[in-house]
This record gives structure tokens, C-alpha cells and sequence, in this order.
């Protein structure tokens, strides 16, 4: 089955992309969610109109994500945690207090999108690099200090 994408689909195609997809798929994934229309006449005739302006919407989304980059980039957290002998965490920083510490700087950011290899078990300073958009990642600096 054919059709257009309305939004960005991982692993399927960019926003405007007429593509072909199994029916059920289509049917019971893409259609239901708005994230795609099937690709009938009138439909592809109407694209080659939106095409423009969803140009301009992704264009707004990347710029509205460069900034957010920016602003995280700029932030140095410190993320207050108990420490034992030798600097060693009680416990571990995880993405989940990352986002918490970037929503109390009025970043609201989704856990998923942090980057840790591995939770941060040590006092010290770290760079973690967050994805915002699929072409913009930011790194945020992270110094872990004793209570």
C-alpha cells in the first residue's frame, strides 16, 4: 500500500515521503495515528501544496531544537548526591535524575533521549550528550557533588 507520511517515522521516512508499506501496517499503525494518509490522487495533488509548508514546520522544529541544544549546552548542572569512602556513590546517578535536575532548570526533556553508557557511580564531572532531534545532539555537563 501507498502512502505519504504526515510526520517523521523511524526507520520508514521523512515528512512528504510517498512510500510503500504492508497493508497492515499501514492499516493499523500509520492510518489510526495520523502519521500517514493513503496515497490516492487527491492526496498527492494536496502534498504537492504541503509540501511547502512542511518544509517550513521542520525547518521551525530544527531551529526550535538548535536552540534548545544551545541553551543545554550552556548549563552546568550539579546534581547533589550521599557519598561514602573513596568518592563511590550510595547508589547511582541514572537519565531519570538527569531529567529530573533539567526539569528543575524548566528543561523538559524525555529520559530516552540522555545518553548514559553506564549510571554514574563516582563524585565527579561527567559530559552527557543528549539527543534532542535526530540531526541535533547537545552535551550537558554534569558535576556529582557530595551532600
Amino acid at each position: 500500500m501507498k502512502v505519504i507520511l504526515k510526520e517523521d517515522v523511524k526507520n520508514l521516512g521523512k515528512m512528504g515521503d510517498i512510500i510503500t508499506v504492508a497493508e497492515g501496517h499501514a492499516r493499523n499503525f500509520l492510518l489510526p495515528k495520523k502519521l500517514a494518509v493513503e496515497a490516492l490522487t487527491e492526496n498527492i495533488k494536496a502534498l504537492e501544496h504541503q509540501k511547502k509548508t512542511i518544509q517550513e514546520k521542520a525547518k521551525k522544529v530544527k531551529n526550535v531544537s538548535q536552540d534548545l541544544a544551545n541553551r543545554i549546552s550552556s548549563l552546568a548542572l550539579s546534581i547533589k548526591a550521599k557519598a561514602g569512602e573513596e568518592e563511590k556513590l550510595f547508589g547511582s546517578i541514572t537519565s531519570m535524575d538527569i531529567a529530573a535536575a533539567l526539569k528543575n532548570e524548566g528543561i523538559d526533556i524525555d529520559r530516552k533521549k540522555i545518553s548514559l553508557e553506564e549510571p554514574i557511580k563516582r563524585l565527579g564531572s561527567y559530559a552527557v550528550s543528549i539527543k534532542i532531534h535526530p540531526e541535533i545532539t547537545a552535551q550537558l555537563n554534569i558535576s556529582v557533588v557530595p551532600e
